[in-house]
């Protein structure tokens, strides 16, 4: 994937060969466009319902199990593991995307409360309160360098961000951004039929960790997910 930053190759690690394409570090302006354009579309992803969140959900699943034989081959390149063992994850992710589209058509999640008033009560009075469950806005999403399909671009994570209602800039491993990109399309793919903004999903590279210390620095990302050792969170 052509970009301003710096080149890097996946690697076999059954083989140590480099494995094509390059793909390009996201820029500073990469970053900045991604998190604007997941701002402008929070809105119109917080106003879709949760019966349209879901289909967009499963949309995805879907999307997924149809190439899941190019995902599964390019992820045991990049990764070295097992294809049953990906198959497996591959499920796993599906199965995800589908769990939250279930708790988005049942709809108790937002824990809405309604305490009426009683203008009648002593010493003072009842006022009418309401709340509710509100999404917080755009989310950056670590990819997992063992996990490169149930808790990365299509994970959980994207998963139950979503699904609440907040747009994702997903923050590729470098350890198998092919696996990243295959996934990526699917998901840009399904929120163009779903008629939701582009900003709804972005995916950048980064050979390092200037990318995602950039990212969640960012005045837009309200919220980060991710599954790190120790230096990597508190980096």
């Amino acid at each position: 994937m052509e970009g301003g930053g710096s080149a890097f190759h996946a690697v076999n690690p059954a083989t140590g060969q480099k494995l094509d394409p390059a793909f390009y570090s996201a820029t500073l302006d990469d970053i900045d466009e991604a998190a604007n354009l997941a701002a402008d579309a929070f809105d119109a992803l917080e106003s879709f319902s949760g019966r349209d969140r879901a289909r967009l959900l499963r949309r995805i699943a879907e999307g997924l199990q149809a190439e899941g034989a190019a995902i599964v081959e390019r992820a045991n390149l990049e990764t070295a593991l097992p294809l049953p063992r990906l198959q497996s994850e591959l499920k796993r992710t599906t199965g995800q995307m589908n769990l939250f589209a279930d708790v988005l058509d049942e709809g108790s999640w937002v824990n809405a409360r309604i305490d009426t008033a009683d203008r009648e009560r002593r010493p003072i009075s009842r006022p009418d309160v309401r709340s509710m469950l509100h999404p917080l806005g755009p989310v950056a999403v670590f990819g997992a360098s063992n996990f490169p399909l149930a808790f990365s671009v299509a994970g959980g994570d994207t998963a139950s961000a979503v699904a609440a209602g907040c747009p994702v800039v997903v923050k590729a491993h470098p350890a198998h951004p092919g696996t990243s990109e295959i996934v990526g399309k699917l998901l840009q793919q399904a929120i163009t039929d779903s008629n939701l903004p582009s900003g709804t999903f972005s995916l950048m590279f980064d050979a390092g960790t200037e990318v995602g210390v950039s990212l969640v620095q960012h005045p837009a990302i309200k919220a980060v997910a991710f599954q790190a050792l120790r230096p990597g969170g508190k980096r």
